[in-house]
Order: structure tokens, then C-alpha cells, then sequence
């Protein structure tokens, strides 16, 4: 008697839709979208940010921070955010090679220090000496192809990140006050 196992796949994506939307962007590699975020603070350090029709994304500070522990700290959020866009890419690169991924699992940490007291009386800091200093992602990936193969779509996915480049890269950055009428 023979044990049969069933191998199961992750939900795919639209194959023929990524390959049109790719053709898009090789015939006009400037286009770009907008992502558009309104932030609402719920009172002590719990915020709502509202994202087109969705449900708010809640944010919170941990209770030694002077939140109330009741949802992702600022931080996480990015380090999701990151973790996200990186399964995005891993995938749309697998269902560009026609490989089918039956596992992917994505594990981010960043250490981040808060002696600034976000500017309250805390310690003296540069921008550049607070935030994050290093980003370290593991990724479990298991699919139908070579290790060697899945290796590199995960490689490429990190490349090409729009999130992992936001972080990566300076870019321009503005804060004003809303004119209000």
C-alpha cells in the first residue's frame, strides 16, 4: 500500500492580465499611481488610516510606549507593508515563470530605538540616527520548481520592490498644514 499525497497550491493571479499590465510599463515606464492614506487619531496613540473603501488599518503604540497595546505598532506596520509587497512580487515573478508556489511565508524584523521621545524632551537626534537601522527578511518559499529557481524569484522580487526601493532609496519628502477654507 502506497501513501498518496496531495500536493496543494497557493491560490494563483491572473497570468494574462500581469503580462498585459507589464506590457503597459515596458510602453510607458514613467507611468506611475498615486497612494492615497487619510490618517485619523482615535486619542492617547491609536490612529485609524482610512485606504480607499477598505477597513481602517489600526495602529497603536505598545502600553511602555503609552499606547494601549490594541493594535500594530507604526513600525510592524511598515515592516507589513514591507513583507507584502514583497509577497506581491514573489508571486507575480512565480506566475511569470509559470511556477506554481505551494508555500510562501515571509519573516521581517528591524530593531528601532525611540530615545528622541518623538521630539518631546527625549535625546538630540538627527533624522539619520533614528528609524530603523537594518531590515533583515527570512523567506520560506516552496513551489514547483528548483530551489536554485525559487532562490531568484525571490532575488528579483526584492529588486524590484516598490516598497523595499521606498526604503532603500532617499526620496523627497514634504509635510505641510492643511489650508483649510
Amino acid at each position: 500500500m502506497s501513501a498518496e499525497t496531495t500536493k496543494t497550491y497557493l491560490r494563483p493571479i491572473d497570468r494574462d492580465g500581469l503580462l498585459k499590465f507589464a506590457a503597459g510599463g515596458k510602453e510607458n515606464p514613467e507611468r506611475r499611481g498615486t497612494n492615497k492614506v487619510h490618517t485619523v487619531m482615535q486619542g492617547q496613540f491609536r490612529s485609524w488610516s482610512f485606504v480607499g473603501i477598505h477597513n481602517p488599518v489600526v495602529v497603536d503604540e505598545p502600553l511602555h510606549l503609552f499606547g494601549e497595546n490594541t493594535a500594530p505598532a507604526p513600525g510592524e506596520i511598515v515592516l507589513s507593508a514591507l513583507g507584502g509587497c514583497l509577497g506581491v512580487g514573489i508571486t507575480a515573478i512565480a506566475t511569470h515563470r509559470q511556477v506554481k508556489l505551494s508555500r510562501l511565508e515571509i519573516f521581517l524584523e528591524a530593531d528601532i530605538g525611540n530615545t528622541a521621545a518623538w521630539g518631546a524632551g527625549g535625546a538630540e537626534r538627527k533624522p539619520e540616527e533614528m528609524g530603523f537601522k537594518e531590515i533583515r527578511v527570512k523567506v520560506v518559499i516552496e513551489g514547483d520548481a528548483s530551489q536554485e529557481e525559487l532562490d531568484d524569484i525571490v532575488h528579483k522580487a526584492n529588486y524590484y520592490s516598490p516598497v523595499a526601493n521606498t526604503m532603500r532609496n532617499p526620496i523627497p519628502f514634504t509635510i505641510a498644514k492643511v489650508d483649510e477654507a
